[in-house]
């Protein structure tokens, strides 16, 4: 009975054992595939943005960082190139723009002085129609006070007309002074009027030939000048406004216009200078724009002046 009693014992224990096993198996086997699965996932995408991209942008940021200073003297020295070009052109046209502005001012000059003398004329015509009605007003009094003398009752009233008689007298001839004066002032300024009218018509003709002279030149150099400074905007947006303001001063300052210079036989292309050979070794590393100690003008190495021709 003890033997009976043990082996149901022992075999009902081992059975549950194994129902035990296969679930924890069956729980584990149902969550060990996705584990792994993940874990692979994220070894895949992870090396990715943190090897490659990193350095990617590194590299960009480092070339963007050369190239643009290496643009930017390439873009400063063909800007002084396109300006070279315009300087010369407008050098054909010579002084014309400047004899027409010169013209133009003088014109202007003329027709206010004519206005001028013209309207000093209108005022001594004035002024003398003003001595006339003076003169016929004092003719009057005088007339007046002739009558007035064939009425007096004494000496003293007589006396009194005829002071005053002689006080109109005066001033009829000092109207008439003035009126001498005023016909004098007014033919001088009717000969300055006709004078200046002479050289302002000489003076209008001179400029319609200046201006067809120059209308020629700017007809035969237009196209061409358009396009430069077509091409010289262009290059202005390569370089900020600091490069360009202070590019603008040095070309102003300049008596030849330069202010990007190549270096020539170890000096300044501008002042002539000589440039110490560190200085020449930055110039060429193109990592930095560098400037004339002397002059201030930007210095550009034979790279830049090859890039461009």
């Amino acid at each position: 009975m003890a033997k009976s009693t043990k082996q149901p014992i022992a075999t009902s224990k081992p059975a549950k054992l194994v129902k035990k096993t296969t679930k924890a198996e069956e729980k584990e086997t149902k969550k060990a595939p996705p584990k792994p699965v993940k874990e692979k996932v994220k070894k895949v995408q992870t090396p990715v943005p943190q090897k490659v991209i990193p350095k990617q942008k590194a590299e960009v940021s480092d070339e963007k960082g050369e190239i643009s200073i290496e643009k930017k003297l390439i873009a400063l020295y063909n800007l002084q190139q396109i300006d070279s070009q315009v300087d010369k052109i407008r050098i054909i046209r010579g002084e014309l723009p400047l004899e027409v502005q010169d013209l133009e001012d003088e014109i202007v000059g003329l027709e206010t002085r004519i206005d001028n003398y013209v309207q000093e004329a209108l005022a001594l015509e004035k002024s003398i129609t003003e001595k006339k009605n003076a003169i016929k007003d004092s003719q009057t009094l005088i007339k007046k006070y002739e009558d007035q003398q064939m009425n007096v009752r004494n000496n003293r009233e007589y006396d009194s007309l005829t002071k005053e008689i002689e006080f109109q007298n005066l001033e009829i001839q000092l109207s008439e002074k003035r009126i001498r004066e005023f016909q004098q002032a007014v033919e001088t300024q009717k000969i300055e009027i006709d004078h200046y009218q002479k050289v302002l018509s000489d003076r209008k003709s001179d400029l319609e030939i200046k201006k067809n002279e120059l209308d020629d030149i700017v007809a035969e150099t237009e196209k061409e000048e358009n396009a430069l400074i077509k091409s010289s905007e262009e290059n202005r947006k390569y370089v900020e406004e600091r490069l360009i303001t202070a590019y603008s001063r040095i070309r102003k300052n300049a008596r030849n216009g330069l202010a990007v210079v190549q270096i020539e036989r170890d000096a300044c292309g501008g002042c002539f200078n000589k440039i110490p050979p560190q200085h020449q070794l930055d110039i060429r590393m193109h990592k930095k724009i560098i400037v004339c100690e002397y002059c201030g003008r930007i210095l550009v190495d034979d790279g830049i002046v090859n890039a461009i021709h």
